[in-house]
């Protein structure tokens, strides 16, 4: 597919061929206007970053050979900080999740998931959506859960009320067009209430503003 600057650019990033190729050739027909390309390694991806147009996208495996994928996260968004990071990977432990969202990955879906939940997570990340499995969701709500009872936080944000209520709906799901719509303000506006509110919590994605809201208990 020749590029072109309304193509979105989607780079997969997986050590196992077969999967790989099944899994562009999928995405390919449910998503025809993106380009591909693909990678068995961190390090060979971060050598496209020469030759090839920087992703929107991220398709992130865990467990890679040499560099995992948890720990390439910074050097990813490093390399293209538009760029949006979704992992994909059979991994659904807590500490994993919780590294993953904590390294600034955007969303967190399993490779069991149907071919159309991944495609969807892909346009919900780029439209400032937080994908994640139902089971990871609740594994991550667990970890933070359990994490409150044991080491409860008394940090203060100083979060002032409109963005409270824009914080609640970002935890909520709703994303930035559903915000302004639910408030009745402009999309514009709820980017700026979001940026503060992100500046605050000391974070830079959408997934670790809701793991610090979860962690220290901020809206109760």
């Amino acid at each position: 597919m020749k590029h072109n600057s309304d193509s979105a650019v989607l780079w997969v990033i997986e050590d196992n061929p077969a999967f790989r190729r099944t899994l562009i050739r999928g995405l390919g027909r449910l998503m025809p206007d993106t380009l591909f390309h693909e990678f068995g390694t961190i390090e060979q991806a971060m050598e496209g970053f020469a030759q090839l147009p920087a992703p929107n996208v991220f398709l992130l495996d865990v467990g890679l050979p040499g560099m995992d994928g948890l720990q390439a996260i910074p050097l990813l968004r490093e390399a293209a900080p538009e760029a949006h990071i979704l992992i994909l990977t059979v991994f659904e432990d807590e500490a994993k999740i919780f590294a993953a969202i904590s390294s600034g990955a955007h969303g967190y879906i399993l490779k069991a998931s149907p071919l159309r939940q991944i495609s969807d997570a892909i346009s919900e990340i780029q439209a400032g959506g937080l994908p994640l499995t139902p089971r990871v969701a609740r594994k991550l709500i667990e970890h933070f859960t359990s994490r409150k009872a044991k080491a409860p936080s008394h940090e203060r944000y100083d979060i002032k009320e409109k963005e409270r209520e824009i914080l609640q709906l970002i935890v909520e799901g709703l994303l930035k067009k559903e915000i302004a719509d639910r408030l009745g303000i402009g999309i514009h506006t709820v980017d700026t209430h979001m940026r503060s509110i992100y500046k605050k919590l000391q974070v830079t994605t959408r997934a670790a503003a809701v793991a610090k809201v979860l962690q220290n208990n901020i809206l109760e």
